[in-house]
């Protein structure tokens, strides 16, 4: 994440439910838009690396002659990052998407997952990131839409999980259905070339489903979305629970089925 303004929050917080779910993003499940234009050389920017897998691949793809730096507004993050995913070409810094630590023109691609999402002022930030990139250089960004995601079968309990999370995010400045506003984002910022793309995270085989519905059985009860919950009165502690029952029996039903839906700009500086 990124350095939060005064009304801004990070909704999910650092437990280690959240970071099991964000070690797991790789290229190729999170940036498969961006792939084609990774090539050796190249120096990137990824804003809010958080534990720095997807960073570490990018140092992987832009080789010895490029180099990638990782952004991340948690300290802790950033030790975890520089202590597991060490590159020879790849660092690792705190950092503020709304006062990057570079010059002008500095990278060729400036990349964000899942950031922009938490921000209260997303357009700042898009040309912030617009303004460290070179010209023709390009500005990268993938963010969920919680309200679009989608699973069978229905459960009202994983109705109200959906509900909690816009809610949530919301109370703390962000916008959690930021995917479906990445275009509008990018125009208001500025962009005169932008491409916009969709993708998904899809749950359906038994390991997935386990994996996923794990995850967020813990999220709902143990991390700092569980905290504000109860303390803002958004759930009670025995809603958090039935949801995560939810999420426990929709991954035992042999037809389950689960999509997260993404927004992908691809915006040329």
């Amino acid at each position: 994440m990124t350095t939060p303004t005064p009304h801004e929050r990070y909704t999910h917080g650092h437990h280690e439910s959240v970071l099991r779910s964000h070690t797991w993003r790789t290229i190729a499940n999170s940036a498969a838009y961006l792939e084609p234009h990774l090539t050796p050389g190249l120096h990137v920017l990824d804003v809010g690396c958080g534990p720095g897998t997807i960073t570490a691949e990018l140092a992987d793809r832009v080789g010895a002659e490029g180099r990638v730096v990782g952004i991340d507004a948690s300290a802790d993050v950033i030790a975890l990052a520089s202590e597991t995913q060490s590159r020879p070409n790849a660092t690792y810094a705190v950092g503020d998407v709304y006062a990057i630590d570079a010059a002008d023109d500095t990278f060729d691609i400036v990349h964000a997952h899942q950031v922009l999402q938490h921000l209260g002022d997303p357009v700042a930030a898009l040309r912030e990131m617009r303004r460290v990139c070179r010209p023709g250089g390009i500005v990268a960004v993938r963010d969920a839409d919680y309200s679009g995601s989608t699973w069978f079968p229905a459960d009202e309990r994983l109705d109200q999980w959906r509900d909690l999370s816009v809610l949530a995010g919301r109370a703390n400045g962000g916008e959690p259905d930021a995917g479906r506003r990445l275009l509008s984002w990018a125009n208001a910022a500025g962009f005169a070339e932008v491409t916009p793309s969709a993708s998904v995270w899809c749950f359906a085989t038994p390991a997935d489903r386990e994996w996923w519905s794990e995850l967020w059985a813990d999220r709902v009860t143990q991390s700092a979305l569980a905290e504000q919950a109860v303390r803002d009165g958004l759930a009670t502690e025995s809603e958090l629970a039935a949801m995560a029952d939810a999420w426990r029996q929709w991954a035992s039903d042999d037809d389950a089925w689960f999509t997260v839906l993404h927004g992908e700009i691809l915006c040329r500086a």
